[in-house]
């Protein structure tokens, strides 16, 4: 079971677009604490045709949605949104190399300790 709600409507993404933006190879995760509205976490997943045909940019979602399953239940903000921005380089990406970005972006938004994320698999 997923530890989030996911993000659907156009308004919520262009909100979550004036947070805190953290960069890596594979993607951009990009941070929005939602004032004085629900405590749970939300999840917005875009990747642009730049990217990739249908293909390529369906599996790259569907190996954002396993890290954030896998981290984001745990690790995430509570009452923030956080969107995951597909880059080229992140179909190519072991994820390996995605959770550890992934882990790195938590800590230096304050949503991990570095000794949590340091534990991981």
């Amino acid at each position: 079971m997923r530890g989030y709600s996911v993000i659907k409507k156009r308004p919520d993404f262009l909100a979550a677009n004036r947070g805190k933006r953290y960069a890596t190879p594979g993607f951009v995760l990009l941070v929005k604490d939602r004032q004085n509205e629900s405590a749970d976490i939300r999840l917005g997943i875009t990747i642009t045709k730049k990217v990739g045909n249908a293909v390529v940019r369906n599996r790259m979602r569907r190996r954002f949605r396993a890290l954030a399953q896998e981290m984001l239940a745990e690790k995430g903000k509570q009452g923030a949104d956080h969107i995951l921005i597909g880059r080229d380089g992140g179909i190519e990406r072991d994820f390996g190399a995605l959770r550890a970005d992934m882990a790195a972006r938590a800590t230096s938004a304050g949503l991990a300790t570095p000794a949590v994320v340091s534990t991981l698999p």
